[in-house]
């Protein structure tokens, strides 16, 4: 049986990924670099430091780590910025009612983002008391599609990686997932995601129906098996 539900952050319960691309493009375009939407879309799930390696790949321009991550850091300023005059009502519809349903099923839930600001965005949602556990950027070394991140939620949860199930809506989260010897739940694009054991388009929509029927579906894998 799934006991934990480890939800990502940025896709997932929250449309952050518009202010990390605002950051990123403001920082390509004083570098001289083009950057699109569909570029950011590389850059989904991975760290910081990765993020400013692809974009300079973009751009086609090598540096030295120390001025990376001086840009970096300096893009993540302008995310702040951002990401603070965030509203509570920002949240994707259906989430937090289905974060309090899950609590109160016995389901533990937990939080999971490469994002380094993750607690002050749940933080400005109100929500950070329907996380038993949240683990962020700062936590980890190895970035998505390492799965360091869901098995150090996992362990603090206590629950073992078998019994977890990972909300994600990057294909690099649902390989980690997956690596981590966890199901997945994709949200969005079913071509994207088609790895998850199952796909939906709004975190919102999630019903313990489906809970069930992931259960089930991995049932007859092992019994295929």
């Amino acid at each position: 049986m799934i006991k934990a539900i480890i939800f990502d952050l940025d896709g997932v319960i929250v449309d952050t990924a518009r202010y990390h691309f605002l950051a990123w493009k403001r920082l390509a375009d004083e570098l001289g670099i083009p950057f699109t939407e569909t570029d950011n879309e590389r850059l989904k799930g991975v760290s910081r430091m990765r993020s400013m390696e692809i974009l300079l790949e973009i751009g086609g321009i090598t540096m030295s780590e120390t001025e990376k991550e001086k840009l970096a850091n300096r893009k993540n300023t302008w995310f702040v910025d951002y990401v603070e005059r965030m509203l509570p009502e920002e949240i994707y519809p259906g989430v937090k009612p289905l974060l309090e349903k899950l609590r109160q099923r016995g389901i533990q839930v937990a939080l999971a983002s490469s994002s380094k600001n993750a607690k002050t965005v749940i933080q400005l949602l109100h929500i950070q008391e329907l996380f038993e556990v949240v683990v962020d950027g700062t936590m980890i070394v190895h970035s998505k599609p390492d799965p360091e991140i869901f098995l150090l939620a996992a362990m603090r949860l206590g629950i073992p990686p078998k019994e977890c199930l990972v909300v994600e809506d990057a294909e690099a989260g649902v390989e980690a997932a997956h690596a981590a010897g966890m199901r997945c739940l994709g949200i969005g694009s079913p071509e994207q995601l088609f790895k998850a054991e199952k796909v939906i388009s709004k975190t919102g929509d999630f019903t313990m129906e489906m809970l069930h029927e992931i259960e089930e579906k991995d049932k007859i894998g092992k019994l295929e098996d």
